[in-house]
Formats: structure tokens, C-alpha cells, sequence
């Protein structure tokens, strides 16, 4: 299964540069619309570069395809619903939409990390949303250098420089939501001002 999945990941960058053909696009206007750097992009498409979560989530979103899709992972789990995980470099992502537009959300486990990485924060357009699960998150988002515990959420502009780690040796488990920029996660919840009295005046 791993040599299936590196080789999956072996294909990203062939398949972008015919996506980039197919749409007719050049490597300067995908830069402009994913906020990725022209030297990344040609990296990734000539496979000197490995595809990270970070560069494939607004490079599926330009090329309106489904991370999946774009990463064309064999199908493992159900096949009733055809979970396509993918791994690199100790991570396993499990994507839980399918469609293209709209929220992408993303079921993603980080193995732990031993000593603490140097950051490479990234930037691209869009909104994105995380829950931790289990364990705990570093998350670097411009100055601030946050750690995240079981339970805990955080939400960011992705134009913000962000990056993200294991915070120890432990796993941790997290669930993320991804939106194009405008597109936020809204959380319903009962007002309390329904508990006033009918009577109190509200002028």
C-alpha cells in the first residue's frame, strides 16, 4: 500500500502540468490564484518537489477538482463509500467531501514528533478551521506560536503565514475544514436574550 501511495504522490506533479495545459494557465496566473511561488509550482510539477497538504489543498481548489482526485490515491477502507486516504511523510489524510466547491473537510493524523521542527510557514488564499481530536497541535500562525490540546479548535485567514506540527512525541489526531476566502464556518447556538421576559422593553 505504501508503494501504491508513493507512487500516487510520484503523479501529482504530471498531472497539475496537464491540468495547468488543459485550462490553458500559465505558471504565473496559478501562482496569482493560489498564492503559491512560480519556483514551487514548477518544483511540484517536475517532481522535484514532494506535494504537501498545504500546496495541494489551493491547487485543487484552482484546478476545480477534488483533493482525491488530484492526488488519484488507490480506494482502501468501505468501499461502499470509497475512503481514499493518503500518507506522506508520516501523515495520513482522509478527505470526507467529495465535491470541489465549497468546504473541503479533511480527517488528518500527524505522527509525533520527537524534537520540535523548524517551521516553514506557508500562505495561500482561503479560510480554514481546526478541532483536535486526540493529542496535541503546534500550530504557527504569523507571530504566535500556539500549541492546541484535545477539544480545543482554532480558525485562520490562510493568508496568514501558518504552519503545523505534532506537539511532542505523541500522535495527534485533528479534523480540518478548508473554504475558499469569504467562506467561514458558522457555529449556531441558542441566544440568550429568547430568556428574557416579553415585557422588558427592548428599545
Amino acid at each position: 500500500m505504501d508503494d501504491d501511495l508513493d507512487q500516487a504522490l510520484d503523479a501529482v506533479g504530471p498531472r497539475i502540468r496537464a491540468l495547468r495545459k488543459q485550462r490553458e494557465t500559465t505558471l504565473a496566473e496559478l501562482s496569482a490564484t493560489t498564492g503559491i511561488s512560480v519556483s514551487t509550482l514548477s518544483r511540484l510539477e517536475s517532481g522535484s518537489r514532494r506535494p504537501t497538504l498545504e500546496l495541494l489543498l489551493p491547487l485543487a481548489r484552482a484546478h476545480g477538482v477534488s483533493l482525491d482526485e488530484l492526488v488519484d490515491a488507490p480506494p482502501t477502507g468501505d468501499p461502499r463509500i470509497n475512503l481514499r486516504p493518503v500518507t506522506a511523510h508520516g501523515m495520513t489524510m482522509l478527505p470526507l467531501t467529495r465535491k470541489a466547491g465549497g468546504i473541503q473537510a479533511y480527517k488528518l493524523v500527524l505522527p509525533g514528533a520527537e524534537a520540535p521542527k523548524q517551521p516553514d510557514p506557508q500562505t495561500h488564499e482561503g479560510y480554514e478551521w481546526l478541532y483536535i481530536l486526540n493529542g496535541r497541535l503546534r500550530l504557527v500562525l504569523g507571530e504566535h506560536d500556539l500549541v492546541l490540546a484535545s477539544g480545543e479548535a482554532a480558525e485562520f485567514d490562510t493568508r496568514v503565514p501558518h504552519w503545523f506540527d505534532a506537539a511532542g512525541p505523541q500522535p495527534v489526531e485533528f479534523l480540518s475544514l478548508f473554504g475558499r476566502q469569504g467562506e467561514r464556518v458558522h457555529l449556531r447556538a441558542r441566544s440568550r436574550a429568547k430568556s428574557a421576559s416579553p415585557d422588558t422593553d427592548q428599545t
